[in-house]
């Protein structure tokens, strides 16, 4: 797929916006081909993005089409039925209206508030006296308070701004030390609350999660993702680059890389194509040797399937439009939604896809390619199977975008090139995914906690600060302090800090 879209002349591809492969495994041949689609508006709050044109979004009633209304040289089609469409009204932003004077702190504690602080000092209290009754006292230790567990977790986010993977390196007199946050609290303290750090203490007798001891607060922090932020009719599912600083993997071993990517989770995450906002996070874990470990799930598409049903599971009703990459994209999924009022487009292969139902003459290359631009399309109820060449058979699945409807996509050497609207919609959708991604990733956390609970933690709240971010820019106070999103986090760092009356670096 790969090689395919690379010979397509994709001007977004893997190599050219300087990304590993390992940065685009579940996604890549999606995320490479919305690099078509360069006529694209790029913006926080940008609702009119390239498949929402004409009125695309799928009413589900159907009614035959005349066959000539399809008859073209350049389109062969089998004609079941088709969709007639509409335009949703979607009021896309945040629920409540922050203040022009809100701080960076005010917006992050829209997902992580003071009662979900308070109850992290209190776990890490209760598990510090129970280790210390287990393994001997540590006279050392003094029980953490909200000020000091807000300085904690200001100290870890600093390094998704000082792109260091240790956070000593603050008390050091090396590059990446900080006198002036230094001198908020002493190394040894924070070492002290870093060993003892606890969201869940102690395990209840009915719990069987691995994740017990951070799901509370993933669970909280969904609520606050639900409440704080109204999404665009269009979403993606896909995982977040969440790998290591490239920094770090330009200069160390290939033995050192291995190392560090035996990740034992596997993050997803349904967001909102139109502005960014992460709506939904799922966590799959590789513990046990079960048949929906992490290995399994890398090889079986329905258990990738299993997954969007998670992401999905609040978007029942909402007439909501999911765009898919190759591992998720199914019939049966698909149908399996539309029941629910979700629609889905979703990038189809023959390797790593699901093709129960599917026509086998839609899913072998003819012995002679096309030329660029000619499609094929076989419908079943609202369910459309597309075929489109360019240098390249790309194979879609869709029941949200009507056939009937022509798009474009845009290159800089070749102009135009047509096909259908499905096409134009899923590159243009995955285009913003994709430059999100490349602009925002690499503020996450670099802490590297062993283990996985910890990781997940910081990963979630790497997300809630972008998160945060997105809302700051769609507010008043946006206007009053154009913070960048480095600006944003080293402002957000120095209020948990107590030290908000320093300005962030320009």
């Amino acid at each position: 797929m790969l090689a395919m879209l690379r010979s397509a002349g994709c001007k977004g591809s893997l190599h050219a916006q300087g990304c590993t492969a390992a940065q685009r495994r579940a996604f890549m041949g999606a995320f490479v081909l919305a690099g078509f689609a360069e006529n694209r508006q790029e913006g926080g709050s940008g609702s009119n993005r390239g498949g929402e044109r004409g009125g695309t979004f799928l009413q589900r009633t159907t009614h035959n089409q005349e066959k000539s209304q399809l008859a073209s040289p350049s389109c062969p089609t089998d004609v079941i039925s088709s969709q007639t469409l509409r335009h949703a009204q979607v009021l896309v932003g945040p629920t409540r209206k922050m203040p022009p004077s809100a701080s960076a702190v005010d917006f992050f504690q829209l997902f992580v508030p003071d009662n979900v602080l308070k109850n992290m000092v209190v776990q890490t209290n209760m598990y510090a006296k129970k280790f210390q009754e287990r393994f001997g006292s540590d006279g050392a230790w003094v029980e953490v308070t909200l000020t000091e567990m807000k300085a904690f977790l200001g100290y870890m986010i600093s390094t998704s701004i000082s792109h260091c993977e240790s956070v000593l390196s603050i008390w050091s007199g090396g590059f990446y030390s900080n006198r002036s946050l230094a001198l908020v609290m002493s190394q040894a303290r924070f070492e002290k609350i870093l060993k003892y750090f606890h969201v869940v203490a102690f395990r209840s007798s009915q719990t069987t999660h691995g994740l017990y001891k951070v799901q509370p607060f993933l669970d909280s922090l969904q609520n606050s993702f639900d409440a704080a932020f109204r999404p665009s009719q269009t979403q993606v599912l896909h995982e977040p680059l969440i790998d290591e600083d490239p920094v770090f993997i330009a200069t160390c071993t290939e033995r050192e890389l291995r190392k560090r990517k035996k990740r034992k989770f596997s993050l997803w995450v349904r967001q909102c194509s139109s502005t960014g906002f992460i709506i939904q996070i799922y966590v799959h874990l590789k513990e046990g040797g079960g048949p929906d470990g992490l290995d399994a799930l890398k090889n079986k598409p329905q258990l990738h399937s299993m997954v969007a049903r998670s992401l999905c599971r609040n978007a029942a009703g909402k007439n909501y439009i999911i765009f898919t990459g190759p591992s998720i994209t199914s019939l049966t999924l698909f149908e399996e939604f539309e029941k629910q009022g979700i629609y889905c487009c979703g990038l189809l292969s023959v390797r790593k896809s699901d093709c129960t139902g599917l026509p086998l003459s839609m899913l072998t290359n003819p012995a002679t390619p096309p030329a660029r631009g000619q499609y094929q399309i076989k419908m079943k109820g609202n369910m459309s199977l597309i075929c489109w060449y360019n240098k390249g058979h790309f194979r879609f699945l869709t029941n949200a975008y009507s056939p009937v409807q022509q798009g474009v996509i845009i290159k800089r050497k070749s102009g135009e090139i047509p096909c259908p609207l499905a096409v134009e919609a899923f590159a243009a959708h995955l285009s913003y995914i994709c430059r999100y991604d490349d602009k925002y990733s690499k503020y996450f956390i670099s802490h590297k906690p062993n283990k996985t609970w910890q990781q997940v933690f910081w990963f979630a709240i790497s997300i809630a600060i972008n998160n945060a971010y997105i809302l700051y820019k769609m507010s008043d106070a946006y206007h009053v302090k154009r913070y960048s999103r480095a600006q944003f986090g080293e402002r957000l760092v120095r209020e948990l800090l107590g030290l908000e009356d320093a300005s962030p670096t320009h």
